[in-house]
């Protein structure tokens, strides 16, 4: 039983945004995750996804994406991250799950999950040069 971790899966299985226009070491990289958790991870181990899992814009649109982590190994816990415009709410996502039949998916948001009585948790990061000559450009967050 380990716990890995894996990010910017940027899936787009059911929306056009190719990634190969980045160069051809993205040409089918779905299908270069796949085999590579394949060949590591078991149903024992859990994987923390922190972010930009998927460019659907709806989490109807996720479906197809969340299928192909439904069919890999291991308990899934997802962070939203930047490019995760499917996400909406936690209650939304567990109603999507038990409809689709996810069972192993879980969300880091507003809460914690332990993996070994140890609490993983997360927020997206968030960059102070960014800020307001006045601060108030943090005044949400914090």
């Amino acid at each position: 039983m380990a716990l890995y971790a894996i990010s910017d899966l940027h899936l787009a299985l059911n929306v056009h945004k190719p990634m190969d226009i980045f160069g051809e070491r993205w040409l089918n990289h779905d299908e270069k995750i796949k085999e590579n958790w394949i060949r590591k991870i078991t149903d024992e181990d859990t994987v923390l996804v922190p972010g930009d899992i998927c460019w659907a814009k709806k989490l109807s649109e996720a479906e197809t994406d969340m299928n192909i982590l439904r069919n890999l190994p291991g308990k899934k816990v997802l962070l939203e991250g930047n490019h995760d415009y499917w996400w909406t709410t936690a209650a939304k996502f567990y109603r999507f799950c038990e409809e689709n039949g996810f069972p192993d998916l879980y969300l880091l948001n507003n809460n914690c999950y332990f993996y070994n009585g140890i609490a993983l948790t997360g927020t997206r990061g968030w960059f102070f040069e960014e800020d307001a000559p006045d601060g108030s450009h943090n005044d949400k967050i914090f």
